[in-house]
């Protein structure tokens, strides 16, 4: 491969330096060097070495032409969108804007405002029970069977999460109903942890109707019905739905959700189940 210097033109021929007794002596004034004109279409050599000035006055005229042709097109197009944007009706645009479909039809997640109550399935809800400690979780579409361990509030008056170790491990969050009482029992789970998938990984998959089993310590097992799925930002989390209270058995399942912040360290939403108690069975 040649270098950059063999593109550019020969220099001047070398002219060695003749000696006489008393030093050096330069040789004869030579007239400046002038390389050779480039080729026609050539774009030159770049700088040390300038490009041939172009000295034809028809190619600046037509590119003159050219540059204003353009700049006129683009005006007329500006133009024209306005006028569209101003009177849609006139042309044929305003019925066009009211007949589009809704987007996200598709869209599986329950929104409201946070105060809204938590959404119900289509079955009755079943009687409520006295406590009992939840023992297993199960769900049968996902692939779930997990044992749970109860949690409470950190110093900061967080709840807290199952331990990173075990990661096919729920949390029941003890200081609330146990699964079956009237009332929101809370349970959590991980999503993933650094070595992999963990119990609530598919969570955001499930769908209204599908059933999620709880196998309580005194031997009878709570069928709850999911009504909803939603997908909240931590900062604005819907305390009231998830948390408040309610005359049914339900029980709400959180994960995290969203994108992960490798900053923080953490999801930037939670996933949240809702379902309520639609009947029981004896293990």
């Amino acid at each position: 491969m040649t270098s950059p210097q063999d593109d550019r033109p020969p220099g001047p021929p070398h002219r060695p330096v003749q000696h006489y007794r008393y030093g050096p002596v330069q040789p004869p004034y030579q007239p400046p060097y002038h390389p050779p004109r480039p080729p026609e279409g050539h774009r030159g050599y770049g700088p040390p070495y300038e490009r041939w000035p172009d000295d034809r006055g028809g190619g600046r005229i037509l590119r003159s032409v050219l540059i204003l042709a353009g700049v006129a097109g683009v005006v007329t197009v500006l133009v024209g969108m306005l006028l569209m944007l101003a009177s849609p009706e006139q042309y044929s645009l305003a019925d066009e804007r009211t007949t589009l479909p809704p987007r996200n039809q598709a869209n599986p997640y329950f929104q409201a405002a946070p105060t809204v109550p938590p959404p119900l399935p289509a079955l009755p809800a079943a009687p409520a029970m006295q406590p009992s400690t939840p023992m297993r979780l199960i769900i049968k579409r996902l692939g779930v069977d997990a044992p749970i361990t109860s949690v409470g509030l950190d110093a900061r008056g967080v709840i807290g999460v199952p331990p990173v170790t075990n990661p096919n491990l729920v949390g029941w969050y003890r200081s609330g109903p146990t699964a079956g009482e009237a009332g929101p029992a809370i349970m959590l789970g991980h999503k993933d942890t650094r070595s992999g998938s963990a119990v609530f990984a598919r969570l955001d998959e499930i769908r209204n109707g599908d059933v999620i089993e709880v196998r309580r310590k005194d031997g009878v097992v709570a069928v709850f019905t999911v009504g909803g799925l939603e997908q909240a930002q931590k900062s604005v989390f819907p305390t009231q739905r998830v948390y408040g209270e309610s005359p049914n058995p339900q029980l709400h399942l959180i994960t995290c959700g969203g994108t992960y912040n490798h900053v923080t360290g953490h999801y930037t939403d939670n996933v949240i189940v809702y379902a309520t108690m639609t009947s029981t069975r004896r293990a």
